[in-house]
């Protein structure tokens, strides 16, 4: 994490309501400091407030009045634009970074950082992009890349919440996969089962195969590899049992080598 929180500025916002739904942007992604370039008006009982949720309570309330001189002298800037040009011939700054490329150059960046966004329909003017450090543009359709000014600040946000988000909601993805003993007796037990329910000899060797790669892709983690040794162990008792009355009542088994159908397991095997 970046040891300076980037503040966020907001250059001539026309609707109260896109201040507010970026405070609330940078509440849900870890930001506080929220700078306004000539803001609109913000009445605490209006729509700034109304949209900010949370951030009516800290973030909107302490927000601060600011030059774009002042902004330009005292950080490094990084301004949001939807317009880039093809190359450095069409436009006044080039090249530019995407969001997720951003995230990754701000973390060599030792002073504190602003992330710059302009007016609703217009932007920032070139003008005000020569003056900045760098250029972040969110990939959009070419057809229609221009964003509502409350969308393109919480997915720029949300592509720095490593910078700036020391632990999420979301539980840690990390899996850790079952013990290679549990798994081979897994191949065992899956071995024993087929064997049990008579399953066409041919075709035993192939299917165990297909069901290495499966697992091996899967990952399963130790409860989940014990969960299905346990189905495929009931299983197979239930399947010795029933072969054991078979041959105790000298039944024939219907479902035997005999009548197993070419079905799924030779056309699955036929690319090995």
């Amino acid at each position: 994490m970046s040891s300076h929180e980037p503040v966020v500025v907001v250059v001539d916002a026309e609707t109260p309501g896109n201040v507010g739904t970026i405070a609330r942007a940078m509440k849900n992604f870890g930001l506080s400091d929220l700078k306004l370039v000539d803001p609109p008006p913000l009445d605490p009982d209006g729509e700034a407030y109304g949209f900010a949720g949370h951030a009516r309570e800290d973030v909107l309330p302490n927000a601060e009045e600011i030059t774009f001189e002042e902004v330009v002298s005292n950080y490094h800037t990084v301004g949001c634009t939807a317009i880039t040009g093809e190359d450095s011939r069409r436009h006044r700054r080039f090249p530019y970074t995407t969001p997720t490329e951003l995230a990754d150059t701000l973390q060599t960046v030792d002073s504190r950082t602003a992330i710059v966004f302009g007016r609703e329909g217009r932007g920032l003017y070139n003008e005000e992009i020569e003056q900045l450090d760098q250029i972040c543009s969110i990939p959009a359709s070419d057809d229609y890349p221009v964003l509502n000014l409350g969308q393109a600040a919480t997915i720029v946000l949300y592509e720095l919440r490593d910078l700036t988000v020391d632990e999420t909601q979301l539980p840690d993805r990390e899996i850790e996969r079952a013990a290679e003993d549990d798994i081979e007796r897994f191949y065992d037990y899956f071995a024993e089962f087929l064997a049990a329910q008579r399953y066409n000899e041919r075709k035993r060797e192939k299917t165990q195969r297909l069901m290495r790669r499966l697992i091996g892709r899967a990952h399963p983690t130790g409860r989940e590899i014990h969960t299905l040794l346990g189905v495929l162990r009931q299983a197979t008792e239930q399947l010795d049992h029933r072969q054991a009355l078979l041959d105790q009542y000298d039944e024939p088994d219907r479902f035997g080598d005999d009548t197993v159908s070419d079905g799924d397991a030779d056309r699955t095997g036929d690319n090995e």
